[in-house]
């Protein structure tokens, strides 16, 4: 992987490379003017993960990047990985950024936390919450149970120890964030080594976003397929009568399960079902004792919401996706997304089209699209 050059100065620029690009790969489908929601250009990542190096007495965090060497004509090209040495790192969270010298500093000297430490994994909040991973090469122990609290309460973190076959959680494996979206708070409990949204701005954005388009819909039924945590359910829910959320993740459910009960909502059900499966549900084809405590006959759904994985959809669930009065689409690949937009455009015309910078100084990015049926 590259490593991401951050220079707030240039933001501006590769954001408006960004919005040309998107602008001209989607032209095709005539869609609305493109609406940009940029992120800020630094310190903007809520969780990150690194390998730690040693060497000799000195440690340190460390990215790989892949290198190709050159070739001869019918050869191929023979990749190397260069150790990237990281004291600081400028889209990393400003909490991530102080732990980082602060838990090296504190572990360099005490053999039972340092020795076989592979990997640190850091999950934090716009509020100030760390959870912090250590990831070992080795068994852990109750002597390294007890110095691992004594850098807990040292770095007022949270601490979780891994190794082959165990997980050691000090306190909790989540933490909770919190994220105000017109004037009103949500809160997400994000659960350590699950799938969250990376970057909690851009969040508040697509969450603002998607609220305002399927705005005035309390009449139907929204269907969410991929909901994860209930990031988007959560917000979403009364902009409708009833919400069905469907994940394959069991801990993506229970954490989606654990919101909807901290944000205080009585109108959603979170399933644990694959979209492919979900789809044969509603078709009928596919029965159970799930199915049956979901009584789909009762819902009467005009809206679906899918944000699917960078894979994109399958013709099945995009034939299935055409059946509905609006489709908001959520992407994190906007190859797949053309791909998927040939079909449901035979059917829908974008009404909205965003493109929500979730990783700057990089090529991806995060669109969303509200398609209609035409007619």
């Amino acid at each position: 992987m590259a490593i991401p050059v951050v220079d707030p100065a240039r933001y501006d620029q590769q954001l408006e490379a960004k919005r040309e690009r998107i602008t001209r790969d989607f032209a095709r489908f005539s869609p609305p003017t493109l609406e940009v929601y940029p992120s800020p250009p630094s310190h903007y990542r809520q969780r990150c993960e690194f390998r730690i190096w040693h060497e000799g007495d000195d440690l340190f965090y460390a990215m790989f990047e892949i290198q190709e060497s050159e070739a001869g004509p019918e050869e191929p090209k023979k990749k190397t990985k260069r150790v990237i040495r990281l004291d600081e790192y400028p889209v990393a969270s400003r909490r991530i950024n102080e732990l980082m010298p602060a838990l090296l500093d504190a572990i360099r000297d005490v053999p039972l936390l340092r020795r076989k430490l592979f990997q640190v994994e850091f999950l934090t909040t716009l509020s100030g919450e760390a959870l912090v991973t250590l990831v070992y090469h080795r068994p852990l122990d109750e002597a390294w149970e007890a110095e691992a609290r004594r850098l807990q309460e040292t770095l007022g973190v949270m601490i979780i120890g891994r190794a082959r076959k165990q997980r050691l959680v000090l306190e909790r494996d989540h933490v909770w964030e919190r994220l105000t979206v017109e004037g009103r708070e949500f809160v997400y409990q994000q659960v350590e080594n699950s799938f969250t949204q990376p970057n909690a701005e851009i969040c508040r954005s697509m969450l603002a976003w998607a609220r305002e388009v399927t705005r005035g819909s309390q009449a139907g039924d929204l269907v969410e397929l991929y909901c994860g945590n209930g990031n988007f359910t959560v917000a979403l829910a009364e902009n409708f009568r009833r919400v069905l959320a469907t994940e394959i993740s069991r801990t993506s459910v229970a954490s989606a399960r654990e919101n909807l009960a901290a944000n205080g909502l009585d109108n959603v059900t979170v399933g644990r079902m694959s979209a492919e499966e979900f789809a044969a549900a509603l078709q009928g084809e596919k029965g159970g004792r799930r199915v049956a405590e979901w009584a789909l006959d009762g819902y009467d759904f005009t809206t679906v919401l899918v944000d699917p994985p960078r894979a994109g959809l399958d013709e099945a669930s995009c034939r299935q996706l055409s059946g509905y009065e609006r489709i908001v689409y959520i992407s994190c690949n906007p190859d797949t997304l053309a791909d998927n937009l040939e079909r449901l455009t035979e059917t829908h015309a974008i009404t909205r089209f965003a493109l929500f910078d979730q990783f700057p100084w990089t090529h991806h990015c995060e669109c969303g699209v509200l398609l209609e049926r035409r007619g």
